[in-house]
């Protein structure tokens, strides 16, 4: 199954993640398909950053977001839409 969630590339005391769209089997810092974004928790206020396009292609074709990246989609607005486009 193919998810979408975040991958940590920030250093000790100092998170930064990547939103990827992975193979769910796949470690959490391993090998991924897509980067479709990055979530900077450490900057206030915090910084989110997502490729629209590309996350709603990915949903589309049925990939699931773990948690975390379920609530960066939701903040963002870009799970409401890919929602009501698959609707309408």
């Amino acid at each position: 199954m193919v998810k979408i969630r975040l991958m940590r590339i920030g250093g000790k005391h100092k998170p930064f993640y990547r939103l990827v769209i992975a193979d769910s089997r796949a470690p959490r810092t391993g090998r991924y398909i897509e980067s479709i974004g990055y979530y900077n928790p450490t900057t206030e206020p915090s910084t989110i950053k997502i490729d629209e396009a590309k996350a709603q292609a990915w949903l589309r074709k049925g990939a699931r977001p773990s948690d975390a990246a379920r609530v960066l989609l939701e903040k963002t607005g870009v799970l409401q839409r890919a929602g009501s486009a698959s609707r309408s």
